[in-house]
């Protein structure tokens, strides 16, 4: 089910959105739609990504597991490569 929403829009914005609207053949509440499901997902996926990070800190203070510099420089160079090693793992 869908509910009607009011967004408030400067003149500017408007006609920007109209004549972007006829070029495209869309109205300006479809492209209005499009680009809030577009920012709502990309928010979405932000913020995910953000929790995943708090939790890999979260476990890194209270293990103190991680992988050292170099060993991860030494990987990286060898990406591109015949020879590209898997990725190094935490040893505690």
């Amino acid at each position: 089910m869908t509910k009607p929403v009011g967004v408030k829009l400067d003149e500017d914005l408007q006609a920007r959105l109209k004549a972007l609207g006829e070029r495209w053949e869309r109205s300006p509440h479809w492209l209005m739609k499009k680009a809030i499901a577009e920012f709502v997902e990309r928010a979405e996926a932000e913020e995910q990504e953000r929790q995943v990070l708090l939790a890999r800190w979260e476990r890194y203070k209270a293990t103190g597991e991680s992988i050292p510099h170099e060993t991860v420089v030494k990987w990286l160079e060898t990406w591109g490569t015949d020879m590209e090693n898997i990725c190094p793992t935490s040893r505690n």
